[in-house]
Protein backbone atom coordinates (compact mmCIF):
# COMPACT_ATOMS: atom_id res chain seq x y z
CA UNK A 1 0.00 0.00 0.00
CA UNK A 2 1.15 3.70 -0.97
CA UNK A 3 2.61 5.35 2.26
CA UNK A 4 0.81 8.22 2.13
CA UNK A 5 -2.64 5.65 1.75
CA UNK A 6 -1.60 3.66 4.63
CA UNK A 7 -1.12 6.22 6.95
CA UNK A 8 -4.89 7.14 6.47
CA UNK A 9 -6.29 3.97 5.86
CA UNK A 10 -9.05 4.34 9.03
CA UNK A 11 -12.20 2.77 8.68
CA UNK A 12 -15.14 4.72 7.28
CA UNK A 13 -17.74 1.93 8.81
CA UNK A 14 -20.78 3.85 9.49
CA UNK A 15 -19.92 7.52 8.56
CA UNK A 16 -21.94 9.70 6.54
CA UNK A 17 -21.24 12.95 4.96
CA UNK A 18 -22.62 15.35 2.44
CA UNK A 19 -20.80 16.37 -0.49
CA UNK A 20 -21.40 20.65 -1.16
CA UNK A 21 -22.80 21.36 -4.14
CA UNK A 22 -19.58 21.44 -6.80
CA UNK A 23 -16.83 19.78 -4.84
CA UNK A 24 -15.50 16.08 -4.14
CA UNK A 25 -14.14 14.08 -1.27
CA UNK A 26 -12.14 10.58 -1.03
CA UNK A 27 -12.46 7.87 1.89
CA UNK A 28 -11.71 4.35 2.35
CA UNK A 29 -14.28 1.46 1.63
CA UNK A 30 -13.13 -1.71 2.62
CA UNK A 31 -13.97 -5.28 1.54
CA UNK A 32 -17.60 -6.13 2.61
CA UNK A 33 -18.73 -2.91 3.63
CA UNK A 34 -21.36 -0.92 2.07
CA UNK A 35 -21.46 2.21 0.26
CA UNK A 36 -24.09 4.33 -0.67
CA UNK A 37 -24.87 7.51 -2.34
CA UNK A 38 -27.82 9.39 -1.95
CA UNK A 39 -29.60 12.46 -4.08
CA UNK A 40 -31.21 14.47 -1.38
CA UNK A 41 -32.77 16.47 -3.57
CA UNK A 42 -32.79 15.12 -6.55
CA UNK A 43 -31.55 15.34 -10.75
CA UNK A 44 -27.94 15.52 -9.19
CA UNK A 45 -25.10 13.42 -10.85
CA UNK A 46 -21.99 11.67 -8.34
CA UNK A 47 -18.78 10.55 -10.42
CA UNK A 48 -17.30 8.03 -8.61
CA UNK A 49 -13.96 6.47 -9.14
CA UNK A 50 -12.30 4.14 -7.30
CA UNK A 51 -8.41 2.30 -6.27
CA UNK A 52 -7.47 -0.81 -4.84
CA UNK A 53 -6.29 0.71 -1.98
CA UNK A 54 -3.12 -1.86 -1.78
CA UNK A 55 -1.99 -0.64 -5.52
CA UNK A 56 -2.73 2.43 -7.28
CA UNK A 57 -2.27 0.68 -10.60
CA UNK A 58 -5.18 -1.19 -10.12
CA UNK A 59 -8.41 1.22 -10.84
CA UNK A 60 -11.79 1.01 -12.04
CA UNK A 61 -12.60 0.36 -15.84
CA UNK A 62 -15.40 1.44 -17.44
CA UNK A 63 -14.40 -0.78 -20.51
CA UNK A 64 -14.25 -4.07 -18.57
CA UNK A 65 -17.10 -3.48 -16.67
CA UNK A 66 -19.47 -2.96 -19.65
CA UNK A 67 -17.82 -5.38 -21.35
CA UNK A 68 -18.83 -8.22 -19.07
CA UNK A 69 -21.74 -6.78 -17.97
CA UNK A 70 -22.70 -6.78 -21.66
CA UNK A 71 -25.16 -3.32 -21.89
CA UNK A 72 -24.48 0.23 -20.89
CA UNK A 73 -26.64 0.64 -18.24
CA UNK A 74 -25.28 -0.66 -15.04
CA UNK A 75 -27.98 -1.50 -11.81
CA UNK A 76 -28.71 -3.96 -9.17
CA UNK A 77 -26.99 -7.16 -9.54
CA UNK A 78 -23.77 -5.76 -12.11
CA UNK A 79 -20.51 -5.48 -10.70
CA UNK A 80 -18.06 -2.82 -11.53
CA UNK A 81 -14.71 -4.10 -12.56
CA UNK A 82 -10.96 -3.05 -12.27
CA UNK A 83 -8.80 -2.71 -15.22
CA UNK A 84 -7.60 -5.77 -14.10
CA UNK A 85 -11.04 -7.90 -14.35
CA UNK A 86 -11.50 -7.84 -10.64
CA UNK A 87 -14.38 -7.05 -9.53
CA UNK A 88 -14.29 -3.97 -7.27
CA UNK A 89 -17.55 -3.01 -6.82
CA UNK A 90 -21.44 -4.68 -6.50
CA UNK A 91 -24.04 -2.57 -6.99
CA UNK A 92 -26.58 -4.00 -4.38
CA UNK A 93 -29.38 -1.52 -4.48
CA UNK A 94 -30.47 0.85 -7.00
CA UNK A 95 -33.71 3.15 -6.97
CA UNK A 96 -33.30 5.11 -10.73
CA UNK A 97 -31.33 2.01 -12.92
CA UNK A 98 -29.76 4.78 -15.29
CA UNK A 99 -26.29 5.48 -14.57
CA UNK A 100 -23.78 6.85 -16.96
CA UNK A 101 -20.19 4.67 -17.71
CA UNK A 102 -19.39 6.54 -20.89
CA UNK A 103 -18.22 9.66 -20.19
CA UNK A 104 -15.14 11.35 -18.51
CA UNK A 105 -15.53 12.85 -15.72
CA UNK A 106 -16.25 17.00 -16.24
CA UNK A 107 -13.05 19.17 -16.63
CA UNK A 108 -11.23 22.72 -17.84
CA UNK A 109 -10.81 21.60 -20.78
CA UNK A 110 -14.58 19.88 -21.62
CA UNK A 111 -15.81 23.33 -20.58
CA UNK A 112 -13.91 24.80 -23.13
CA UNK A 113 -13.91 22.23 -25.45
CA UNK A 114 -17.71 21.46 -26.07
CA UNK A 115 -19.03 25.21 -24.53
CA UNK A 116 -16.38 27.58 -25.17
CA UNK A 117 -16.06 28.24 -21.28
CA UNK A 118 -12.33 30.46 -20.92
CA UNK A 119 -12.63 31.06 -17.17
CA UNK A 120 -12.81 29.34 -14.35
CA UNK A 121 -15.27 26.96 -13.80
CA UNK A 122 -15.57 23.78 -10.95
CA UNK A 123 -15.06 20.29 -12.23
CA UNK A 124 -15.47 16.86 -11.47
CA UNK A 125 -12.02 15.77 -12.41
CA UNK A 126 -10.28 19.18 -10.56
CA UNK A 127 -12.51 18.17 -7.36
CA UNK A 128 -11.67 14.35 -8.12
CA UNK A 129 -7.93 15.15 -8.39
CA UNK A 130 -7.94 17.58 -4.93
CA UNK A 131 -9.15 14.63 -2.91
CA UNK A 132 -7.61 12.17 -4.36
CA UNK A 133 -3.70 14.07 -4.12
CA UNK A 134 -3.90 13.44 -0.25
CA UNK A 135 -3.32 9.75 -0.58
CA UNK A 136 -0.90 10.29 -3.10
CA UNK A 137 -2.99 9.63 -5.82
CA UNK A 138 -1.79 11.61 -9.32
CA UNK A 139 -4.42 13.20 -11.49
CA UNK A 140 -3.31 11.60 -14.49
CA UNK A 141 -4.51 8.15 -12.85
CA UNK A 142 -8.43 9.40 -12.88
CA UNK A 143 -9.67 7.62 -16.00
CA UNK A 144 -13.91 7.21 -17.09
CA UNK A 145 -16.05 7.90 -13.82
CA UNK A 146 -18.56 5.80 -12.96
CA UNK A 147 -21.47 8.45 -13.27
CA UNK A 148 -24.58 8.14 -10.48
CA UNK A 149 -27.56 9.64 -11.48
CA UNK A 150 -26.60 10.44 -15.16
CA UNK A 151 -28.71 9.77 -17.78
CA UNK A 152 -27.45 9.57 -20.94
CA UNK A 153 -29.01 8.41 -24.07
CA UNK A 154 -27.54 6.37 -26.72
CA UNK A 155 -29.56 6.58 -29.85
CA UNK A 156 -29.86 4.09 -32.68
CA UNK A 157 -27.13 6.37 -34.87
CA UNK A 158 -24.40 6.07 -32.06
CA UNK A 159 -24.95 9.86 -30.78
CA UNK A 160 -25.55 10.67 -27.38
CA UNK A 161 -27.58 12.77 -25.51
CA UNK A 162 -27.15 13.86 -21.88
CA UNK A 163 -30.77 14.37 -20.41
CA UNK A 164 -32.17 15.18 -17.09
CA UNK A 165 -30.91 12.68 -14.20
CA UNK A 166 -34.28 10.74 -13.84
CA UNK A 167 -33.33 10.93 -9.58
CA UNK A 168 -35.87 12.09 -7.18
CA UNK A 169 -35.34 13.38 -4.01
CA UNK A 170 -34.28 10.26 -1.56
CA UNK A 171 -33.20 7.89 -4.42
CA UNK A 172 -30.05 6.06 -3.95
CA UNK A 173 -27.61 3.64 -5.04
CA UNK A 174 -25.48 0.86 -2.75
CA UNK A 175 -22.36 -0.65 -3.74
CA UNK A 176 -20.90 -3.37 -1.62
CA UNK A 177 -16.93 -3.05 -2.04
CA UNK A 178 -15.55 -6.55 -3.57
CA UNK A 179 -11.92 -5.14 -2.32
CA UNK A 180 -10.46 -2.41 -0.11
CA UNK A 181 -10.82 0.66 -1.91
CA UNK A 182 -9.97 4.24 -2.08
CA UNK A 183 -12.74 5.84 -3.75
CA UNK A 184 -13.33 9.56 -4.95
CA UNK A 185 -16.52 11.05 -5.27
CA UNK A 186 -18.19 14.26 -6.38
CA UNK A 187 -21.36 16.24 -6.72
CA UNK A 188 -20.90 16.78 -10.37
CA UNK A 189 -20.33 20.92 -11.69
CA UNK A 190 -21.33 20.65 -15.68
CA UNK A 191 -24.89 21.96 -15.69
CA UNK A 192 -26.37 19.94 -18.74
CA UNK A 193 -25.54 16.77 -16.45
CA UNK A 194 -27.81 18.15 -13.80
CA UNK A 195 -30.49 20.27 -15.39
CA UNK A 196 -28.95 23.17 -14.96
CA UNK A 197 -28.75 23.19 -11.30
CA UNK A 198 -26.20 22.39 -8.47
CA UNK A 199 -27.11 20.40 -5.14
CA UNK A 200 -25.68 17.83 -2.91
CA UNK A 201 -24.63 14.23 -2.50
CA UNK A 202 -25.39 11.94 0.69
CA UNK A 203 -22.79 9.83 1.18
CA UNK A 204 -22.55 6.65 4.10
CA UNK A 205 -20.74 3.80 4.53
CA UNK A 206 -22.00 0.64 6.44
CA UNK A 207 -21.58 -2.78 7.43
CA UNK A 208 -23.68 -5.62 5.63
Amino acid sequence: MPAAAQNAFVSTIDAARRIAPQTGIALHVRAGEHLRITDPEGEQVADVFAFNSDDFDEWLSSGRSLDYAGCLYLTTGHQLYSNRSRPMLTIVDDTVGRHDFLLTPCSAEMFRILYGTEEAHPSCFDNLSRALSRYGVPPDRIATTFNVFMNVDVASDGRIRVLPPRSKAGDHLTFRAEIDLLVGITACSAEQSNNGTFKPIDVEVFAA
